[in-house]
């Protein structure tokens, strides 16, 4: 029997949108955006964040100035509980990501071997 990668990959899209882990993740970021204040330090706060990985991607370095920003930016949004929690949410959902890739992987990973 023929398995249907894509159907499978369709139910676990859906199995995510029913998770506990998502459903957090979103109630976090509603409520993130129904706050204009914390919309707006936490769009300030992805925006730094973008930067920077855009200027590592190309190989820029990222001078003093910049990185002392990004952790005053970082402290700022952490104390801010609705940010702190969706940070928290975003966290817990990246790592069941993770462990589905793992999961998901281990066929390729069997094949080649695990690298080292």
């Amino acid at each position: 029997m023929a398995v249907n990668l894509y159907d499978s990959a369709y139910e676990l899209e859906k199995a995510v949108r029913e998770s506990d882990e998502y459903n957090a993740l979103k109630q976090a970021y509603d409520d993130v955006n129904a706050d204009p204040s914390a919309k707006t330090m936490f769009e300030n706060f992805r925006n730094i964040q973008m930067e920077l990985q855009q200027k590592q991607m190309m190989g820029q370095d990222i001078t003093q100035e910049e990185v002392e920003q990004a952790q005053k930016t970082v402290a700022l949004v952490q104390q801010h509980e609705q940010i702190s929690k969706l940070m928290e949410a975003e966290q817990r959902m990246s790592m069941m990501i993770a462990e589905m890739n793992k999961i998901i992987m281990k066929p390729l990973e069997e094949l080649y071997g695990a690298a080292e």
